[in-house]
């Protein structure tokens, strides 16, 4: 066993007894994902640590631990300030819609939280400001001023050397912006040793190690007093006993943990039955995480969380998956291609909790169809009509004479229970999958050494055909609770089809007895539980969905609503058409061009960095786009009264690269976007790629 293994079994022993134990002696489970910012909508990498917090809530409670999970959403600070007022809607209706939007995202996915909260509940923000007088009558809080530079996406100021550094968010990629205000502090430097003492004695504080050592690092760099409070921002929570100053919003959106639980009111007893958490967490809020939140719990004398564990990112084409990137999954697509099961088994499956993964419509389709389809798919069906078949659908039992001679797959079966708990309790959920399928290879393996098919034609050898039968069926029983957790439509489905009696979901696998009796009904109706993909029609109907339009472009407007720039309409693809069809006759030869006049024109790839409307000008937006230049263009397009600009932030577009600059409005444009015109009234549709294109690259 390598070191690797080694360090990820003791930290899972570590977790495991730490994760059974609470202040009422009882079993529970707490765990929370990251609660999402309300900037933009929901896509795969807000759904990945839900997916994981909904399977490990599953896992616990099937082992009967008291078990309560958390998500929801972060609804305060400037940027729900800027993307509403770029909506042009107030502000409670824009956070209303887009949680709807979430809601709606994650129930198809099959994902059952316990509680949703919401930074607006009126209960979280009075046990917020609870939380902000507690740690100010213990001397934890001053007014002083602050300035620096600023990631409105982070809600964080961000430590950069303006002689050297670009002035842009390495997370986003967006422009910082300059702050200057009074503000109060909270004395995080005081809390630097605290801190380092802390995660010396609790090693599974912070998980994966590699995390936890950059956290340490950072820590025994030395600690800076925190910015608690905005003057400029309005939409949020007011300091207690000074309302012109906001709470600080990553103050206010950490504290959801306890405040869900009922901390700082008088219904506190989740408080007192589930606290601490295990916190999911992306590596890029890990700091907020491990160690703003630890130290604002001990300035308040609250218990720490269990675990702060960091997952990595989602990537697609190797770049983070995100809103602001503009290369996420989507998850429409997702929905109307793939059944939930199918996507949570991916997640949990590919990507190696803790690590970055790639996820792509394709690998998922190939993963669907090895592990599922040909997996368990295949191991169910076999088993199933086999007993249909050879024994009129009444599932054959073992007997105790037979019990020695199927002792390997049972052992097996057994290997793969501990491995499977073993490992999800060290959040290594792909290694438990991979035990859990270890089991079904060998089962099916068993089935294919045995092949019941001949032993039917045989009525001498029906008792050994009997036992082989028995034995599949006893091992499919056990690796479907097993995986029930992972896999909850699909192994409610099977267990339904193998006729027995309960929920998968609520019979702990390890109390389940090898040939133990059981009630079961006879077996009739049989389907595939995982059809086989078509990756081919698949991939082509992706690609319909995705695919844009005959490109033409789409110019910043002036004030008086003309057409600014070339007087051509855009560039269309492919030949011209053939003067000599009369149905369709060629354009005037004014406009005919000739292959060397198409390459003077440079089309290159970007994406969007940011976006905002013009003032006084209703058809304009006002563009910074990344062409793999050193530094953004600026690029003015009339297309606002089609695109809100936080729709178009982080869309992958086709730009007119080398086209002359012009000023509307005051404003430089140095380039144009291209995008089809739909409709009679010449709606704009961005033309994009369906598959990933680094900016810069330049079309032909």
């Amino acid at each position: 066993m390598n070191d690797d293994r080694i360090v990820a079994q003791t930290v899972g022993r570590a977790l495991s007894t730490r994760l059974a134990i609470t202040s009422m002696g009882e079993k529970t489970f707490y765990v929370t994902t990251p609660i999402f910012y309300v900037n933009a909508k929901p896509h795969i990498g807000h759904a990945y640590p839900t997916l994981v917090a909904d399977t490990l809530t599953r896992f616990y409670r099937q082992r009967g631990v008291d078990s309560y999970f958390l998500t929801g959403t972060d609804e305060h600070g400037i940027n729900i300030e800027r993307a509403a007022a770029a909506r042009g809607v107030a502000l409670t209706k824009h956070v209303d819609e887009i949680v709807d939007e979430f809601k709606t995202a994650f129930a198809p996915l099959g994902i059952e939280y316990d509680q949703w909260i919401r930074t607006t509940d009126p209960g979280h923000e009075a046990a917020v400001a609870k939380l902000w007088r507690i740690l100010d009558e213990r001397g934890h809080i001053y007014k002083s001023r602050y300035e620096g530079w600023y990631c409105p996406n982070c809600n964080e100021f961000k430590e950069v050397d303006e002689k050297t550094s670009d002035l842009v968010c390495p997370t986003h990629e967006r422009p910082l912006e300059r702050l200057a205000e009074e503000s109060y502090f909270f004395r995080l430097s005081a809390f630097q040793e605290p801190l380092l003492d802390h995660y010396a004695k609790h090693p599974e504080f912070v998980q994966p190690d590699v995390r936890r050592n950059e956290v340490i690092s950072f820590v025994a760099g030395g600690l800076k007093d925190l910015s608690i409070s905005r003057v400029s921002v309005k939409w949020g929570i007011p300091v207690p006993g000074d309302p012109k100053h906001t709470i600080y919003v990553w103050f206010d959106a950490l504290s959801n943990y306890i405040t869900a639980l009922g901390w700082g009111t008088d219904e506190h007893q989740k408080f007192a039955r589930y606290w601490p958490a295990l916190h999911l967490v992306g590596k890029d809020i890990l700091r907020m995480h491990a160690v703003y939140w630890p130290a604002f719990l001990m300035g308040a004398g609250i218990e720490l969380p269990r675990t702060v564990y960091a997952h990595g990112m989602l990537l697609r084409g190797g770049q983070k998956m995100g809103k602001s990137l503009g290369n996420a999954i989507d998850l429409g697509v997702l929905k109307r291609h793939f059944a939930p099961d199918l996507i949570r088994y991916f997640l949990l499956r590919e990507v190696a909790f803790g690590q970055d993964g790639e996820m792509t419509y394709e690998a998922l389709i190939d993963r669907s169809n090895s592990d599922l389809a040909d997996g368990l798919g295949n191991l169910a069906s076999r088993t199933l009509t086999m007993v249909r078949n050879y024994f009129d659908g009444h599932p054959p039992r073992l007997r105790n004479e037979e019990q020695s001679e199927t002792e390997d797959v049972s052992s097996r079966i057994e290997e793969a229970k501990r491995r499977f708990d073993e490992e999800f309790v060290a959040l290594n959920f792909s290694r438990g999958l991979e035990a859990a399928w270890a089991g079904i290879a060998r089962v099916d393996k068993f089935i294919t050494d045995n092949q019941p098919w001949k032993l039917a034609k045989d009525p001498a050898r029906r008792a050994q055909l009997e036992s082989v039968l028995a034995t599949a069926y006893e091992a499919l029983r056990h690796l479907v609770l097993l995986v029930a957790p992972a896999l909850p439509a699909t192994s409610r489905e099977i267990w339904n089809q193998m006729e027995l009696a309960g929920d998968p979901l609520t019979i702990d696998p390890n109390k389940a007895v090898w040939g133990e009796p059981i009630e079961v009904s006879k077996i009739d109706r049989i389907s595939p539980a995982f059809p086989k993909l078509d990756k081919g029609k698949i991939m082509a109907e992706i690609e319909n969905e995705n695919a844009a339009p005959v490109s033409e472009g789409v110019e910043a407007e002036d004030g008086g609503g003309k057409q600014a720039g070339n007087e051509s309409a855009g560039l269309q693809a492919g030949m011209p058409a053939l003067p000599e069809v009369p149905a369709l006759p060629g354009p005037p030869a004014t406009q005919i061009i000739t292959i060397d006049d198409f390459a003077k024109v440079e089309l290159r790839a970007a994406t969007v960095l940011e976006a905002e409307k013009v003032p006084k000008a209703d058809k304009l937006l006002r563009l910074i786009v990344d062409l793999g230049e050193p530094q953004p263009r600026q690029i003015l397009a009339g297309i606002a009264q089609h695109y809100a600009p936080e729709e178009i932030i982080g869309r992958k577009i086709i730009v007119v690269a080398n086209l002359a600059p012009r000023k509307l409005r005051g404003l430089e444009s140095n380039g144009m976007l291209l995008a089809a015109s739909v409709g009679e009234d010449g709606k704009p549709v961005l033309a994009t790629f369906t598959e990933d294109v680094p900016n810069g690259a330049r079309l032909k």
